[in-house]
């Protein structure tokens, strides 16, 4: 281990020692043994996960940095997660339904630039123009409603762009169907063939997407909440590598991971809701 600081050599050693990193597999066994502590839990001595000491942060647990930190990711996540969503599937829908036209080419254009500029670019210009010019939102902070809107818009952009383009080639390939034609030779109106028959299978590929763009954006994004000044776990994930606190590395990279398999099972179990056709079997 090395450290900027001038650092003796024996108080070095017992540090690395102290903490079992001057061998990792001893690490890696003692940190399992205390992740999880069910007879502690249950004789309510503990908690169920232990996630550790931070070793940057003296006066806090890992616990406590990602009890106070992951919600307010979660509430600026779904925030993001649900405009994207609601604006997406429009947009894609109605540009696959009005293709070639001049929607369609708009939002293909609106969608490469939501992609391809990078967040701390869209939000710096949001803060510019709605809080600095005009004075509509406040600069940054967190706590009240207000201070949702613009961070939420800058993390969301780039999933809706995503969710849009999944959206529209999903609806291309589906309007082209057998099934489709034969809904329209039956005398069904436009909005139930687009919306109710061909939308309903459309949608699985966005289906796929949400699962980790929703455990992203969950998480945080340490770009959006330094840019807005949002306490959320983003921020800790990245002063963690910086500082070196193994074991807040460890407790995010944990929550982040458990965060995919939650979705990624929620987005399972939605895909049979969605489309009887897939059947869940035990293997």
């Amino acid at each position: 281990m090395q450290s900027e600081r001038n650092v003796n050599e024996d108080a070095q050693r017992a540090i690395m020692a102290q903490y079992k990193m001057d061998n990792n597999w001893a690490f890696y066994w003692d940190y399992l043994a205390h992740l999880f502590q069910p007879v502690k839990a249950i004789t309510g001595k503990g908690p169920l996960i232990d996630l550790g000491p931070s070793w940057q942060y003296r006066d806090w647990t890992c616990n406590q940095i990602v009890a106070s930190a992951l919600p307010v990711s979660v509430s600026l996540g779904f925030s993001a997660m649900l405009l994207a969503t609601l604006l997406g599937i429009p947009i894609g829908v109605i540009s696959a339904v009005k293709r070639h036209t001049w929607f369609d080419y708009f939002s293909l254009g609106v969608a490469l630039v939501g992609i391809s500029i990078p967040s701390f670019v869209v939000g710096t210009a949001l803060l510019v123009l709605f809080a600095v010019t005009l004075g509509w939102f406040p600069v940054g902070g967190w706590g009240k409603l207000s201070q949702l809107w613009l961070p939420a818009i800058t993390l969301s952009l780039p999933f809706m762009a995503y969710i849009a383009r999944l959206t529209r080639l999903g609806m291309l390939d589906v309007l082209e169907s057998d099934y489709i034609r034969t809904a329209r030779a039956k005398g069904l109106a436009q909005y139930q063939v687009v919306w109710k028959h061909a939308l309903k299978n459309a949608f699985l590929p966005v289906l796929s997407f949400l699962g980790p763009a929703s455990a992203a954006a969950f998480t945080g994004s340490f770009v959006v909440e330094k840019i807005f000044n949002i306490p959320g776990l983003g921020q800790h994930f990245v002063a963690s590598i910086l500082n070196r606190d193994r074991a807040m590395i460890l407790a995010t990279v944990l929550v982040y991971s458990a965060v995919i398999v939650v979705f990624n099972l929620i987005v399972d179990i939605a895909y049979t809701i969605i489309d009887p056709r897939i059947e869940v079997k035990a293997a």
